[in-house]
């Protein structure tokens, strides 16, 4: 886990292909001493590596990154404001590869929609 002790996962569900995964962010996790110490904003490629770890947990496979065709990032997370991200997501197994597409809400707001492929390693 890249992300050691940033997230706590609170709940997850799967609805056939659908799967919804509620996380509680560490606001006082050093990321963001740094990024930023007066307002703190989680980082775009956090929230990418989220639906990473995420997507590795529910396949049970070690994941890489081989592309991401469309990121979007629409909202800023202020932990202080709002500490819960809902990943909505479903994805593809082929055996070589996983195509996910999702989505993350931040206080009832999207923060950020993915359709990315990951590279089975294991």
């Amino acid at each position: 886990m890249l992300l050691k002790d940033f997230y706590s996962i609170e709940s997850s569900s799967q609805e056939e292909a659908d799967y919804s995964t509620t996380i509680r962010i560490n606001k006082d996790h050093q990321i963001y001493s740094g990024h930023f110490p007066q307002r703190p904003v989680t980082p775009g490629v956090i929230l990418m590596q989220l639906f990473k770890e995420v997507l590795e947990r529910i396949t049970n496979h070690e994941l890489q990154l081989e592309n991401a065709t469309n990121v979007k990032f629409t909202a800023v997370v202020d932990p202080n404001l709002d500490d819960i991200i809902i990943l909505q997501h479903n994805f593809e197994e082929d055996g070589e590869r996983i195509t996910l597409k999702g989505l993350a809400e931040n206080n009832k707001v999207t923060a950020i929609k993915i359709s990315a492929v990951y590279k089975i390693l294991k």
